[in-house]
């Protein structure tokens, strides 16, 4: 497959402080890749460094085959256009509608009309299960999961090809978390989107996820499929991965046993 997003030896500094070291990933066409590691590690500020919020020390991030170090301010924005990006809360705007919280990047970057847009935003909801009505509504009406399904309608406006989540399912209820789930990966399999997430949900890891990194020591530790990841003796991997996930599996067991 088709590389979507390399990154290459990336170095992180704030001051005297290092969070990243040498950091190397490689996410595939159609993938779902998963960024793990504890709090400080470094997953939110290498996420804000591959979607451009902000710049690493050194090294390289090639996205569609691109280095973004050497393209011009119009190929950025360009290139932007061609990812969504799904923040933790949702990131709606409280004042604006649904309707106009999934409009406003056809608004900004398209010459699309009125009732176009309209259309666009009543697929969009469509799409990740909502229905139409809710597009009248405001994000103080909705539910946790509703406003997920709303930022996500929203990422997909402009039909981007990459996706990047933050913790999408945080503050769902499992059953709710699950559902988020499956829209991911039917979104991915309709659309052939290829996605990136961070994620500590360890029924998300063990589902969708097609390969993760692991994050530790300001480098990558552990990457590859969940079996090549848990084959790793690393400290944290062992601590905050590997027991939890076998603690888990255990639970599941004994609870099948018993019925």
């Amino acid at each position: 497959m088709k590389s979507v997003i390399k990154v290459a030896n990336i170095v992180t500094k704030f001051g005297d402080k290092v969070v990243h070291n040498g950091v190397n990933l490689e996410v595939k066409e159609k993938e779902i890749y998963a960024i793990l590691g504890e709090s400080g590690s470094g997953k939110s500020v290498l996420l804000k460094e591959i979607v451009m919020l902000l710049k690493p020390t050194s090294g390289n991030i090639y996205i569609f085959g691109k280095n973004i170090k050497n393209l011009t301010n119009q190929e950025l924005i360009e290139l932007k256009k061609r990812w969504g990006v799904l923040f933790q809360f949702g990131a709606l705007f409280t004042s604006l509608s649904v309707e106009n919280n999934i409009a406003i990047m056809l608004k900004e970057f398209t010459n699309l009309s009125k009732k176009t847009i309209s259309a666009i935003v009543d697929a969009k909801l469509e799409m990740v299960g909502l229905d139409r009505g809710v597009k009248y509504l405001y994000p103080f009406e909705l539910s946790g999961g509703m406003i997920k399904r709303v930022a996500l309608a929203r990422t997909l406006s402009l039909d981007p090809k990459l996706l990047f989540l933050d913790e999408p399912t945080s503050g769902l209820d499992p059953v709710g978390a699950r559902a988020f789930d499956e829209l991911i990966v039917n979104l991915r399999d309709i659309l052939g989107l290829s996605i990136v997430m961070i994620t500590h949900d360890l029924d998300t890891i063990n589902n969708i996820v097609d390969e993760l990194s692991i994050l530790a020591d300001k480098k990558v530790v552990a990457n590859g499929t969940l079996d090549d990841v848990l084959k790793s003796n690393h400290p944290f991997v062992e601590k905050f991965f590997k027991n939890e996930y076998i603690y888990k599996k255990q639970k599941e067991e004994a609870k099948c046993m018993r019925r």
